[in-house]
């Protein structure tokens, strides 16, 4: 079913482990590139900006191939929460998500050496239940907030806060698999 490997332009252990999941083979090529938002730039460019750039900076390296890149983030009363910065951060975060509804936007791009790119754009709606300080001081002394948008992990500890989820949970964890199965189709 899988015809060709995919580059994968990301050092994310839950993009891999989804594409595992599914049985597709892939090597990981990380891309290093700036993640500074643009003044300006609303979360759905912003996001797709980043996963065009990352998979830009690893087809500079390489000679052929069909580079999947992808970038999320969270959006909450119209903030946008990429990996918080420290553990202060992640509170602040956390502070925010709790009793809400917020957004899960991640932006993919698919670049084929020597070819075309696509982008596409995946939205789902996670709402979290009211967090207690308590709650808050525990997940984050965890350190599972580290390096995630949001500061949260769905498919870890922080499902005990989840009270409700619209859209794919795959988004949610970082690769729409079933948007990027779609996109590669129509390559």
């Amino acid at each position: 079913m899988f015809t060709e490997k995919l580059i994968l332009a990301s050092g994310s252990p839950r993009r891999a482990e989804i594409l595992d999941a599914v049985g597709w083979p892939f090597e990981v090529v990380t891309s290093g590139i700036d993640e500074t938002r643009s003044p300006g730039e609303n979360p759905v460019a912003y996001v797709q900006r980043l996963a065009l750039e990352k998979a830009e900076a690893v087809a500079a390296k390489r000679e052929e191939g069909l580079i999947l890149a992808a970038d999320t983030t969270v959006v909450v009363e119209d903030q946008l929460l990429g990996q918080p910065e420290d553990d202060h951060d992640a509170q602040r975060m956390l502070r925010l998500l709790s009793g809400k509804w917020h957004e899960v936007l991640t932006g993919v791009a698919l670049l084929r050496i020597g070819g075309e790119s696509k982008l596409g754009i995946e939205t789902a709606r996670v709402r979290f239940a009211e967090l207690s300080q308590t709650e808050i001081d525990w997940y984050v002394s965890t350190g599972e907030p580290r390096g995630k948008a949001g500061a949260y992990g769905i498919q870890g500890k922080a499902a005990l806060f989840v009270q409700e989820v619209s859209g794919d949970y795959f988004n949610i964890v970082g690769l729409p698999i079933r948007l990027v199965y779609e996109m590669i189709r129509r390559t």
